[in-house]
């Protein structure tokens, strides 16, 4: 049991149970003239389905501090259903790294793209707002460890970079 002191109901979690699908239409608001999905709307929904993972592994109130490794690989058309899938990787006392693949799905012809994929950081708060511990991670498969060692290394060079930015 994860010793918390706004929640003492907090368990350590393994990334399977916070994890998280999304799927949204896009339609011609979220796009340019060409009929392409804005970066910014996919980053939008990206960060918003991050926001469910942290929350549901914090079970608190959860902010975005960092979204790295953003990768548009394809495009996203009007028309399209967009589907995002996020699990978190890798916990460090209050961070969470969360990672996303977007998917589009043209629903005409069952093409499925992958079309993104992100890193975003997430910091649990506790009521007053400040930083507070978060579970940690049961890591239960190797795909887990895999991913949480890797999760570990980017965090640790998002720190680094944090700490340059500082000076």
């Amino acid at each position: 049991m994860q010793n918390n002191s706004e929640n003492t109901n907090i368990r350590d979690k393994s990334p399977g149970e916070s994890s998280a699908d999304v799927i949204v239409r896009m339609f011609p608001s979220d796009a340019n003239p060409a009929g392409n999905v804005f970066g910014g709307e996919i980053l939008k929904h990206i960060d918003m389905v991050a926001g469910i993972v942290a929350q549901r592994h914090s079970q608190s109130n959860a902010v975005t501090v960092s979204m790295d490794s953003v990768n548009f690989i394809k495009p996203v058309f009007v028309g399209n259903v967009l589907k995002l899938n996020a699990r978190i990787n890798y916990v460090h006392n209050s961070s969470m790294e969360i990672e996303v693949k977007a998917e589009a799905e043209d629903i005409v012809t069952g093409i499925k793209t992958v079309t993104g994929t992100a890193f975003v950081t997430f910091v649990g708060l506790d009521k007053n707002g400040k930083p507070q511990h978060v579970p940690k991670l049961l890591l239960k498969t190797d795909e887990d460890r895999i991913k949480f060692e890797e999760g570990k290394i980017r965090m640790e060079e998002r720190l680094k970079l944090r700490k340059k930015s500082n000076v």
